[in-house]
């Protein structure tokens, strides 16, 4: 079997994919609400140029892929392009990180078609601040989509929130008892320096400890053992069995254990969010110089080269470090 192995034997099962820039919120620590530095339209892979490199990562010994944005459900051919990758040979599991607000609708098609798991984005549980936060009045489309998620059959169903300073910090106890009553799996996310506004402060970042130290106020807390390359710290709740996951990428990195690469829309193959380098595929893809072999063996030295470039760690930490000029929308997280 192919394996995607750097050179500190890390070893890559995991592709991340961005299926567009795009986003129908306006979340602050994403970017600015007037953004407008779109990816041009005519630079986005098309379906078959996106089936065609996962099938290839596949080929190479990626085993998951997630669907990301921007957001992912703005892609008006969603539901096919997860049918095309549920039908190539060993299909990869297949999930999804969305904002929600299109599942009402979309959920049991994605199921249809193959989708097997979802992370939906949800920072507050107040109709006001969501507004305030995403410049979009649009909180009751969320829930309606975690609804359709749970009457779909998408589990576990995991909720992604970021916690910042003086906004929404006091809520972490409640998004806890809600996911609790919910059934869902809630997982914290300190913010990360990929925010479009360049407004990312390290001093005004929620850290992992302080949400444990918060959720601790309130529940008894006892990590879960076997991470693995998971990015989520997990901790059962009172005992379990529920848990909740702290995501401390900045505080707590986790580059040791990493197994993921990122393909973003416009044909960029990345071994990290932070990466300052990309790998070109669209231009492989899209070359009249190139036989279609020749296309297949340069995608395949492209992944394997990048990967292999991979630095140790993300450096976030690092005095020397320099935020990268694509933002999150643009990567894809």
């Amino acid at each position: 079997m192919n394996t995607l192995v750097d050179t500190y034997g890390r070893i890559h099962r995991n592709l991340r994919v961005s299926l567009t820039d795009r986003c129908n919120l306006r979340c602050t620590y994403c970017m600015p609400n007037d953004f407008a530095a779109w990816l041009p339209s005519e630079h986005q892979l098309t379906t078959d140029e996106l089936v065609r490199v996962i099938e290839i990562a596949v080929s190479e010994g990626i085993n998951e892929v997630r669907l990301t944005g921007g957001e992912p459900l703005l892609r008006p051919d969603i539901v096919e392009i997860v049918a095309r990758i549920n039908g190539i040979s060993n299909p990869p599991k297949l999930s999804m990180t969305t904002n929600g607000l299109a599942l009402a609708k979309l959920a049991q098609p994605l199921v249809d078609a193959g989708l097997s798991r979802i992370n939906i984005s949800l920072d507050t549980l107040d109709r006001e601040r969501f507004k305030k936060l995403t410049f979009r009045d649009r909180i009751n489309d969320v829930f309606a989509g975690i609804d359709a998620a749970r009457t779909a059959g998408l589990k576990p169903l995991k909720i992604n929130s970021v916690l910042m300073r003086g906004v929404n910090d006091d809520e972490s106890i409640a998004l806890l008892r809600w996911a609790l009553k919910e059934n869902l799996n809630l997982r914290f996310i300190e913010q990360m320096p990929l925010d479009a506004g360049g407004a990312w402060s390290r001093d005004q970042m929620i850290t992992a400890d302080e949400i444990y130290a918060q959720l601790s106020s309130e529940f008894t807390l006892t990590p879960v053992e076997d991470r693995g390359s998971s990015p989520a710290e997990e901790f059962y709740i009172d005992g379990g069995p529920a848990v909740v996951g702290i995501i401390g990428s900045v505080t707590r990195p986790f580059c040791g254990d990493c197994d993921r690469v990122r393909l973003t829309s416009d044909g960029q193959i990345r071994a990290c969010l932070f990466s300052m380098t990309e790998t070109d595929m669209r231009a492989i893809l899209r070359s009249n110089d190139l036989t279609p072999d020749q296309k297949r063996e340069s995608l395949v030295k492209a992944f394997h080269s990048t990967i292999k470039a991979k630095l140790p760690g993300h450096g976030i930490n690092d005095p020397s470090f320099i935020q990268p000029t694509r933002p999150m929308s643009a990567i894809g997280g």
